[in-house]
């Protein structure tokens, strides 16, 4: 509406009617479900759909992959610790008997100094 002119209320009312007869127009004019532009978009929108499934499903496989992947390298590091573990139980055990086993060396070494002591006093 023009600020300018002075309206009644019948020139206000027509406005409003062809106001909306343009736009009732308007949605006439809108192609309908079976227009080749309608059926244009829905087949590009589906084609859009289901390469963004693909690409999601592709996603969902290298993710389960890279979580498989993980898995087998973690089970490896868990074998290579285990290994480690029984290598270091190994080493501590030899250990032990070595040193329980050196009082008995070294007492052997003390008694055999001793005889020798005593056969060369003899």
């Amino acid at each position: 509406m023009n600020p300018q002119k002075n309206d009644t209320f019948n020139d206000r009312l027509t406005t409003a009617a062809k106001a909306k007869e343009a736009m009732l127009e308007r949605f006439r004019a809108r192609p309908g479900p079976n227009d080749p532009a309608v059926l244009e978009q829905q087949a590009a929108r589906k084609a859009i759909a289901e390469a963004r499934d693909l690409r999601n499903a592709e996603r969902k496989v290298a993710r389960e992959a890279e979580a498989a992947k993980l898995a087998a390298e973690k089970e490896a590091q868990a074998v290579v610790e285990k290994a480690l573990e029984a290598e270091r139980t190994a080493l501590a055990a030899a250990e032990a008997v070595r040193a329980a086993a050196l009082p008995a060396e070294q007492k052997a070494a003390r008694d055999a100094r001793y005889a020798a002591r005593q056969a060369r006093r003899r």
